[in-house]
């Protein structure tokens, strides 16, 4: 239709000029928190500048909601302004469906949020983390050795000193068996442990379990195949659920309840994952209720109608985000609950509309 094209090609040159202005303005925020340290250790510009680029996906998707949300009250202000829309409204065509086209924008933007988020942000913010650590000379954190892992719920404890990502092998093996009621059955020791595929090969392997009130030791079988916990898990455990593809943090939450081990955080950050790329849904819907409010200054009072609800949203969601982790609601209602307050707001405000 010739009215959606028309509102299209109104959204689509403010939406790329606000995505530049917010991804500038928190990339230059990153730069200069970062930037002393940069000049202390003499770090090389093109790797300042690599750091910097590596930071752009994250960036773009911390302001692709801002920037919705001001492309979205910009356009259908400057319409109100222009006096179109209210010619629009009175030629018989309802305000919903003059903002249809936005409404799809938003929807369309948040599958490609989650996406993009998944294969985009979380390996380059990665990359930019082990970068920036190198050139301010932070020790990185070393989560591949002494790592505890819990399986079996609970009842079988693997202590592990290394793990060999690029090899899949694991050094330094102890695993304790107990029964349900958490009474010691057995313990296995060995050297090393390397994955086949479907179960842990052992090397060197012993068994200290009790006979007859004597805690006995002998060797191992040559091949046991009751180990069948994959090798991610000891990857799994020792990172944070939003520092994971969606597929890994499930299958982390999954290892911590497996394990009787708390998972309310990582559970929490999971839902988090598909809540936080719905706002760019929420933010078209909030946009379109105030659209056609401003008259004057339109482009100041939508950037400050912006930022404002943008604060508002990240401070809700972080109480509940909080209120989650700690185990006082529910993850999913914690992770939902500031998406589905904001979404009965606009929609309320979307009824009200002044047109």
């Amino acid at each position: 239709m010739i009215l959606d094209r028309y509102m299209v090609k109104q959204f689509i040159p403010v939406f790329i000029f606000s995505s530049i202005m917010f991804i500038t303005l928190l990339c230059l925020i990153d730069l200069f928190l970062n930037l002393v340290h940069y000049l202390n250790y003499e770090a090389r510009f093109s790797e300042i500048m690599r750091a910097s680029i590596y930071y752009i996906p994250k960036s773009f998707s911390l302001a692709l909601p801002i920037a919705l949300l001001f492309a979205s009250a910009y356009t259908l202000g400057d319409l109100s302004a222009r006096n179109e829309l209210t010619s629009i409204v009175t030629s018989g065509i309802p305000f919903w469906r003059l903002s249809l086209s936005l409404i799809v924008i938003g929807v369309i933007m948040s599958v490609f949020a989650f996406f993009f988020e998944d294969y985009i942000v979380i390996p380059t913010f990665k990359e930019k983390n082990i970068l920036t650590r190198r050139l301010r000379h932070q020790e990185q954190s070393k989560k591949d050795s002494n790592i505890v892992v819990k399986t079996n719920n609970g009842n079988r404890i693997y202590s592990v000193d290394y793990y060999d990502r690029v090899n899949q092998t694991i050094n330094g093996v102890s695993i304790v068996e107990r029964d349900t009621n958490g009474n010691f059955i057995q313990q296995i020791r060995a050297a090393s442990a390397s994955w086949n595929g479907e179960y842990w090969v052992f090397n060197n392997a012993y068994v200290y379990e009790w006979d007859d009130r004597l805690l006995r030791v002998h060797n191992l079988p040559a091949i046991v195949t009751n180990y069948t916990e994959t090798p991610e898990i000891f990857s799994r455990s020792s990172v944070a659920a939003a520092d994971l593809s969606v597929r890994d943090a499930a299958l982390l939450v999954n290892d911590l309840r497996q394990a009787g081990l708390p998972y309310a955080e990582a559970q929490a950050d999971y839902y988090h994952r598909f809540s936080f790329s719905a706002v760019s849904f929420i933010v078209i819907i909030l946009s379109i209720s105030m659209g056609g409010r401003f008259r004057k200054n339109i482009m100041l009072m939508s950037l400050l109608t912006s930022l404002t609800i943008a604060v508002v949203f990240y401070i809700m969601e972080m109480l509940s985000m909080m209120l989650a982790t700690q185990g006082y609601i529910k993850p999913l209602i914690g992770a939902w609950f500031p998406v589905v307050f904001f979404s009965i707001l606009g929609l309320t405000l979307v009824v009200h509309a002044k047109t």
